[in-house]
């Protein structure tokens, strides 16, 4: 007789967001007690992109534009996505062809998310097991995850059209000194779509998205993350300001290393410097996280220090494509590495985490298919029992679709607050993003993505509606 398998709220969450991978709409009929077909109609009838002049906020992303996506059914349910992120300026006509022709006359729950093939780019799997060879990728069949994945065929030197560079670089783009192609147009197309998807979905039976996809969480703490600040010596103020405001936690994005008034040095040996001076002026026991790269032998230095004082992870030590890079810090360093925001697919992620090359699993959704590929990535890195950060970073539109996956994943700890928070604020939403007298972001009550736009707010500061 075979034994009664209890069900533990683990084991719940990977089930109810293994079902609404599967089918949405079923999903969120269930999470309302109705049938499927008792939804209101979600036919798409249209997609345009408005298009607002931002006026004088802070560009937490710099290619960041006033242009927000608006996908509306049959029924008049409306799904948003900011689109300035991450396309060129002015309207993106590119995304508006692409979205109309994937979408009208579509039913949203019709609509399936598209996963890019594996590619030959260095952020790709292929990339990951290749990284360091130089030169093109060769052509042939490869198989993805070691030689147990599905066969690709690719021609010498390929990368495939989904996957190819965005002009210009960008948010899209690795750069930075990361290297390699960007996010395909493709791609982040889909993301955006996906989004909206999930918004109008939630919108559809009145629940935040995080419920739909199984999330029992009512808030989650917070940690301040920081901006690049000039000196060395700017940041033990900082951390002090942000621990004042009720946050939990602080992450220094280091700036080039140096200070005010001191010949030049290598920008590890400041960054050395803020690391001990943000632990001193915080306190031994206040969780601590720094984001800064280099080279392995930076990296080490850095890594051994964060060991030393405690810190709670070590946030892209060097570019992401040195694996072997990775694996040797992963192996001589106490302090995690919190690696995935340059890593662009489910089947990378999986050769990372199969070679230990991070032990925090970190993504940025419009990179792996929006709600969707951040959902499969959080199952991932919950199957092998680590930790997932999804990014934080921009304006409320992009903290809102990490935030629900946050809510959402078994295996998430933190919110990522850009610091000052007032930074990430948009005039066309009320709702703001803060922390409450415990230091928490607090679930939002509201359907959807959860931070509905101010219509009238918007429409002040609207130049045009591009169809």
């Amino acid at each position: 007789m075979m034994a009664k398998r209890e069900l533990s709220r683990r084991s719940l969450f990977a089930a109810s967001a293994t079902a609404a991978l599967a089918d949405p709409g079923q999903a969120a009929a269930q999470a309302v007690g109705v049938k499927k077909a008792d939804l209101p109609d979600l036919t798409i009838k249209e997609v345009k992109v408005y298009v607002a002049e931002l006026g004088n906020v802070r560009h937490l992303n710099n290619t960041e534009t006033g242009e927000i996506v608006s996908i509306v059914t049959n029924s008049g349910i409306e799904g948003n996505m900011s689109i300035g992120n991450r396309a060129s300026p002015s309207g993106e006509p590119r995304f508006l062809e692409y979205a109309k022709g994937r979408l009208l006359g579509k039913s949203a729950l019709d609509v399936t998310s598209i996963t890019p093939v594996p590619n030959t780019s260095r952020f790709s799997a292929y990339g990951a097991l290749t990284a360091g060879r130089g030169g093109s990728p060769p052509g042939g069949v490869f198989r993805v995850g070691g030689g147990r994945g599905p066969a690709v065929t690719v021609p010498s030197g390929a990368v495939p059209a989904a996957t190819a560079p965005l002009p210009g670089g960008g948010r899209g783009s690795m750069g930075g000194g990361y290297g390699g192609p960007g996010v395909g147009l493709t791609y982040l197309h889909d993301s955006i779509i996906d989004v909206c998807l999930w918004d109008i979905l939630g919108k559809a039976v009145n629940r935040p998205i995080y419920q739909l996809l199984g999330g029992t969480k009512t808030r989650v703490m917070a940690y301040a993350s920081s901006q690049h600040l000039p000196y060395v010596e700017d940041y033990a103020p900082d951390v002090l300001r942000a621990k004042a405001a009720g946050i939990r936690g602080y992450k220094i994005h280091p700036g080039g290393g140096q200070s005010a008034n001191a010949p030049l040095r290598a920008s590890y040996v400041g960054y050395m410097e803020e690391i001990r001076q943000v632990r001193k002026a915080a306190g031994d026991d206040y969780p601590l996280m720094f984001d800064g790269g280099g080279n392995v032998y930076s990296a080490l230095k850095v890594g051994r220090l964060l060991d030393e004082l405690g810190y709670l992870w070590y946030e892209d030590p060097i570019p992401t494509p040195d694996v072997e890079g990775l694996i040797l810090l992963a192996r001589e360093l106490d302090v995690p590495l919190n690696i995935g925001e340059f890593i662009m697919d489910l089947h990378t992620f999986a050769v990372y985490i199969k070679r230990d090359a991070l032990d925090i699993v970190r993504f940025i959704a419009d990179n792996i298919g929006g709600i969707t590929g951040g959902l499969r990535v959080s199952q991932l890195a919950a199957a092998f029992g680590l930790e997932c950060q999804p990014h934080n970073w921009g304006n409320e539109m992009d903290l809102a679709v990490h935030f629900q996956l946050e809510l959402a994943a078994s295996t998430n700890y933190w919110f990522e607050m850009p610091w000052p928070m007032e930074y990430a604020d948009r005039v066309y939403h009320k709702d703001k993003f803060r922390v409450d007298k415990d230091g928490y972001v607090n679930a939002p009550a509201e359907p959807g993505l959860g931070y509905p736009i101010d219509r009238d707010a918007l429409d002040k500061i609207m130049v045009r509606i591009d169809r």
